[in-house]
């Protein structure tokens, strides 16, 4: 009789083991089904977002271009939008997967100072990036030296400013810094002057060699008849002499006209037989 009890108890263990391992399987796999749900519709939003965000950019560039607004304010707010964007398209998804904002909170809460602390130099490049934006040193497609960086202005972004130089380097110089130093503009102006100095030997006959120069001046068409251009002698050294020419011309001639008035000097003065110092080694030697 007793042994009939233990089974009977034995047996309703076991059953009711069985139901518990069946109801856990279930909720387990009512929880994967719906973790797997929300992860199809996390997908399906990831994948509308992007393509949303990429036709607000498009949509809102065209807008800025029928305002012709300036290439530099435009690459600026594209950054600034698409960054927003991405932002709010995170936090929808984080909804979807059902962490509760107060919890994600306090995630970021506890980790504010190491955040902070990494946040501290991009808020001073967004601040930056704001006030170039109103000063307006320099725009898209302007040649630049800045921060010991020589290139031509590619982009601005809300941190960071991108350059890409003459030998096809692209170049991210954060706004803070860029902001507060030394900007050269070398495209802001319509015309620039060359200045050439030639260090000539005494002897010389002053005449003569500002003939050539006059002449090479001359037969240059790029350069401008006004300003009009200079020559004189600017200095006198001990043994030579500075002679000086100032020339004007169109801001994309300059490099081509420079290049091309250096090469003729040497020519002309070469043929006229007119040589700069030479350098002199002096080796010291010991008794």
């Amino acid at each position: 009789m007793l042994f009939d009890i233990d089974t009977e108890e034995a047996i309703n263990k076991s059953n009711l083991t069985n139901i518990d391992l069946n109801n856990l399987f279930i909720r387990l796999l009512d929880h994967a089904i719906d973790i797997g749900i929300k992860l199809i519709i996390v997908a399906i939003v990831f994948i509308i977002g992007k393509w949303a965000i990429r036709w607000i950019r498009k949509f809102v560039d065209r807008f800025l271009e029928r305002k012709k607004i300036e290439n530099t304010v435009k690459s600026f707010l594209d950054s600034l939008i698409n960054i927003t964007l991405q932002v709010i398209l995170f936090l929808i998804i984080i909804n979807i997967l059902g962490i509760h904002m107060v919890s994600f909170a306090a995630i970021i809460g506890a980790a504010g100072l190491a955040i902070g602390m990494a946040m501290k130099d991009n808020l001073s490049n967004f601040a930056g990036g704001v006030m170039l934006l109103i000063n307006k040193p320099f725009r898209v497609g302007d040649r630049i030296l800045a921060q010991s960086m020589d290139g031509t202005i590619k982009s601005m972004g809300i941190l960071y400013t991108v350059l890409s130089t003459g030998d096809n380097r692209t170049i991210y110089i954060p706004n803070g810094p860029l902001s507060t130093g030394t900007i050269i503009n070398y495209s802001d102006q319509k015309e620039r002057r060359i200045d050439i100095t030639l260090n000539i030997t005494f002897g010389n006959d002053i005449s003569t060699l500002k003939e050539i120069l006059q002449n090479i001046i001359d037969n240059e068409p790029l350069i401008k008849k006004s300003p009009a251009p200079f020559i004189g002698l600017t200095t006198l050294n001990n043994g030579t002499i500075d002679l000086t020419i100032r020339v004007w011309v169109n801001n994309t001639d300059y490099s081509t006209v420079n290049i091309h008035l250096n090469e003729k000097i040497y020519c002309d003065f070469q043929e006229n037989n007119i040589y700069t110092p030479s350098m002199l080694s002096v080796k010291m030697i010991k008794d």
